[in-house]
């Protein structure tokens, strides 16, 4: 779940539990008055679109909680263009985004000088980040406002038109800042690049380079001028988390329309 939605159902769960139960975090339960009223609109339902459904009992009440929760967040998003923030981040001109719908993977791409850049990064990494427990007081929930971040594991590699070779980097991004966990060199540079199972078998059993606190201090503080030189900077890692949550928005209502398209035919 993204950083925005998980704040949102903070500041809301209170007036949404009165509503409704959330859909992914409470069971479906019926009142005993409540019921019978369900009960006849879910008969209802069946005997006007009968022919829609499969013989699942569930159906209909599935359907409608994934209606509920895809009415909530498209209710949610503020915005329904471009965001600012990717705006101007085109407009720099650096960048080349290469995201697919439905993958988890996004690519930024550029060229400097004679090297081919590539920054990758997945949107699994908040999808699987714990959400704050719910707190009563709202100090507590302003707090958790304020301090809300979800690191994103980030990977880059550099190839040059002119040598042959890869340099990858592993890194953390994470409150505006890159922290590099390795930098390895491959002698192959499709080795280095190539994004396939035999290639990651392979990457597997060569050395990764040594950790890269362990470097003089010399050594990181040039490596890190090398990485902004290059557009690896504070930028860059700002602009990541926040991409990254506005994907995980976009392919969770695209989940949702699909999940409720498929139980509707």
């Amino acid at each position: 779940m993204s950083a925005l939605r998980a704040l949102r159902q903070l500041t809301t769960v209170s007036s949404r539990a009165v509503a409704r139960p959330a859909l992914r975090n409470a069971p479906l339960r019926l009142s005993v008055q409540a019921a019978p009223r369900v009960a006849l609109s879910a008969t209802r339902a069946f005997s006007i679109s009968s022919a829609r459904f499969s013989e699942g009992s569930s159906d209909v009440l599935f359907s409608q909680k994934l209606a509920e929760e895809l009415k909530y967040e498209k209710e949610g998003a503020v915005e329904t263009t471009e965001p600012e923030f990717l705006k101007a981040f085109k407009e720099q001109g650096l960048w080349t985004i290469e995201d697919t719908l439905g993958n988890d993977e996004v690519t930024l791409t550029r060229k400097f000088g004679n090297e081919n850049i590539r920054v990758m990064f997945s949107i699994a990494d908040i999808q699987n980040a714990e959400e704050p427990e719910f707190e009563q007081e709202e100090e507590d929930s302003a707090e958790s406002e304020s301090v809300q971040t979800y690191p994103v594991r980030v990977s880059f590699s550099i190839t040059k038109n002119n040598a042959k070779g890869s340099l990858n980097v592993d890194s953390m991004c994470q409150e505006g800042a890159f922290l590099v966990d390795n930098i390895s060199y491959y002698p192959d540079a499709q080795l280095g690049t190539e994004l396939t199972a035999d290639a990651d078998w392979k990457r597997r059993g060569l050395y990764i380079g040594p950790q890269f606190d362990t470097l003089d201090v010399a050594v990181q503080e040039e490596f890190e001028k090398f990485l902004q030189e290059r557009g690896i900077n504070e930028n860059l890692a700002m602009f990541i988390p926040e991409y990254s949550e506005f994907k995980e928005q976009k392919e969770y209502v695209r989940w949702l329309e699909n999940v409720k398209n498929f139980v509707d035919a």
